[in-house]
């Protein structure tokens, strides 16, 4: 079969068409995808540019700093705690407070060594209670002095009676402590 001219045009025609539609559809979906991605770009862009890489920067280094002066604070903490607890030194200071300040104990007490967490540090806490007599300046003089005295103690209580100046009674105070050292594993 043997075709004409014009057979041979619409077949052309044809395969020209065919490719002209094929071209078109891939050129369509290439123009979609191209703006799916210039979405997808210029969110990224946004989100990128809300976050300020130079502020997370900084906040970085100051809460590194404040790891290390922590990490500093606990190591000076612990130091202050391993001094060793002995009863002898810790008398010598209650005894020689009471005199710089003018007062009389009259009793010390203390129920023994206890094992107590500190901030998470395994401690020995010894308890004490003691019994002061004096005046009343004294007393007060007596008690700021001993709180600072004891750098790894405090006074949890203390119950003052003060008496009526007509009385030969002195006031007195009654005063619980806890002295702490590190407990050495």
């Amino acid at each position: 079969m043997k075709l004409g001219k014009k057979s041979w045009l619409f077949i052309a025609i044809g395969f020209f068409l065919i490719a002209l539609v094929s071209l078109w559809t891939v050129y369509s979906q290439q123009s979609g995808v191209k703006k799916q991605l210039k979405e997808e770009l210029t969110l990224a862009n946004s989100r990128l540019g809300s976050m300020q890489i130079e502020q997370l920067a900084n906040n970085q280094s100051e809460l590194e700093q404040q790891l290390y002066e922590i990490i500093a604070q606990s190591e000076a903490a612990r130091g202050t705690l391993s001094q060793p607890m002995n009863s002898i030194i810790i008398s010598d200071i209650l005894f020689s407070t009471a005199e710089a300040n003018s007062v009389n104990i009259t009793e010390v007490s203390s129920s023994g060594m206890t094992n107590e967490e500190l901030s998470g540090v395994p401690c020995l806490a010894l308890p004490l209670t003691a019994s002061v007599e004096g005046d009343l300046s004294n007393l007060v003089a007596f008690i700021t002095q001993l709180n600072g005295d004891l750098s790894t103690g405090f006074i949890s209580s203390l119950d003052i009676n003060i008496t009526d100046p007509a009385s030969n009674q002195k006031p007195s105070v009654n005063i619980q402590m806890v002295i702490y050292t590190r407990k050495e594993s």
